[in-house]
């Protein structure tokens, strides 16, 4: 208690001379009404999108159920739409969600892709990045820390005062720990109120009404901010320690600064997309289209590969045309073509998801020597606005579309007749009833245990860092020198 008692004084005298300094109020009620104005902004986008996605998930579905007796293939070329609910701490954590489209028309032998993004409704300046709460904690209150803890011992050194300080008894470990309290103190004024701030909001937006998994996440974003937040704190400290002069320690901390928040970020990325290339959208449908053509046209009775599986079930069931065979024969077509057409298309997505695999790989093995894309990484993994929780939306929907398909063929191989009605008859159909058995789709955010498995590097090098961290202060403390 004694040397936990002589680092709170050294904690408590350093936070009473931040306070002296008129610019820190300046500095922390900018930051603090940036905060105000990212949760106001952050609530605004959230409720927004999500009743629009409600209101035309809900029209979708009337849509589809208001359709009147047809003929179910018809049915599947109709469509449906998949709409992309974001998650109450997607509030805090913008991540890619603007950028990824929230909407995919479903339909019969076709795979379409997310469209209606925010970023294409919106202006240029989308591309610098939307304030949020996340980004205010992982890029601001860093420079903030910086900017209070350049001089924490620097100054100490300059002024004289330090030698003094270490012969009344105090050692350099306590003397360290004490100045990394007292800026995490002043920190804490508006990291503390950012989080009740927070969790007020997140309770709101869900009614009170919580599930263990969204608490668990909510548990693990602050918590991971903090010892994020802590990490610069000691930066800070060693920083002004090794430095001789305040204004050496400030260029320092401004550099690094600079190389974490700004250009190993987007250097990153450029370095990953250029060593692992991705083919463009439009070779990529291309190729697929190609692979398609190849197994042939199941809407051409005279392709060489489907007329090939006629000939097959007109020997099994020992008939001479397919108006004999007793399920409705072009139901059976359409089946088999919408089974072809999907593997074709999964096995291209899964060679491009390779791609993106490792360009991603690229950027999550670079946070062993920066900690803010390890945390960036993981605060848009909890809030599922990264990119795999985009492609998980992408599945859910692709599988909600080939159930769908495949359902109308079912039906139709069921209930349509292969005689083919003349002129005054009427059309083929079925009883509109049936549309209800396709269920509405609902998307379903990813479970935290998964968001720490996709995230376990982030994760790790987090810990990493905070456990160099100790270790270089414990080398510091033997090895400084007070003048």
């Amino acid at each position: 208690m004694k040397l936990l008692h002589k680092e709170i004084l050294i904690a408590r005298h350093f936070k009473n001379a931040v306070f002296k300094n008129s610019a820190i109020y300046i500095i922390t009620l900018f930051i603090g009404a940036l905060l105000l104005f990212a949760a106001f902004s952050g609530w605004d986008n959230y409720k927004s999108q999500n009743e629009t996605s409600e209101k035309y998930q809900h029209e979708s579905r009337e849509d589809w159920l208001k359709n009147p007796d047809k003929n179910p293939h018809r049915m599947a070329h109709y469509g449906n739409f998949a709409f992309r609910k974001s998650t109450s701490l997607s509030v805090f954590e913008f991540g890619m969600e603007p950028f990824f489209g929230n909407a995919i028309f479903l339909e019969a032998h076709k795979q379409n892709t997310a469209n209606f993004s925010e970023a294409g409704f919106s202006n240029s300046m989308l591309r610098f990045g939307e304030i949020s709460i996340a980004m205010v904690l992982q890029v601001l209150l860093p420079l903030l820390i910086f900017f209070v803890g350049f001089n924490s011992v620097a100054y100490e050194r300059e002024n004289g005062t330090l030698k003094i300080l270490l012969s009344q008894g105090i050692n350099w470990k306590q003397f360290l720990f004490g100045k990394i309290l007292g800026i995490a103190s002043v920190v804490m004024l508006l990291f503390v109120p950012t989080i009740i701030v927070l969790v007020l909001i997140w309770l709101l937006l869900q009614s009170f009404s919580i599930s263990a998994d969204e608490t668990i996440k909510m548990l693990l974003f602050v918590g991971f901010h903090f010892i994020y937040l802590m990490f610069f704190c000691v930066v800070a400290v060693l920083v002004s320690a090794s430095s001789k002069t305040s204004k050496k320690a400030l260029v320092s901390l401004i550099g690094i600064w600079l190389i974490l928040t700004i250009i190993l970020p987007r250097t990153t990325q450029a370095i990953g997309a250029y060593l692992y290339e991705a083919p463009s959208k439009i070779r990529f449908n291309s190729d697929i289209e190609k692979d398609i053509l190849k197994q042939g046209d199941s809407h051409n009775p005279n392709d060489v590969h489907y007329k090939a599986i006629k000939d097959s079930l007109l020997r099994v069931y020992k008939v001479d045309s397919v108006q004999k065979l007793p399920f409705n024969y072009s139901g059976f077509i359409m089946t088999e073509g919408e089974r072809i057409s999907s593997n074709i298309y999964n096995k291209h997505l899964e060679d491009l998801l390779k791609i993106y695999e490792k360009q991603n790989s690229f950027s999550k093995a670079v946070s062993f020597v920066n900690p803010y894309i390890a945390m960036k990484n993981l605060s848009m993994g909890l809030s599922n606005t990264d990119y795999d929780s985009y492609i998980d939306f992408q599945q859910q929907a692709e599988n909600y579309r080939y159930n769908m398909a495949q359902k109308m063929n079912a039906l139709q191989i069921k209930y349509i007749s292969n005689k083919k009605p003349g002129p005054k008859d009427k059309p083929l159909t079925i009883d509109k009833r049936h549309w209800a058995i396709i269920e509405e789709f609902h998307y379903e955010p990813k479970p935290v245990w998964e968001v720490l498995k996709s995230e376990i590097t982030a994760v790790i090098s987090i810990l990493l860092w905070i456990i160099l961290l100790f270790v270089l202060i414990k080398i510091a403390a033997k090895n400084l020198k007070a003048i």
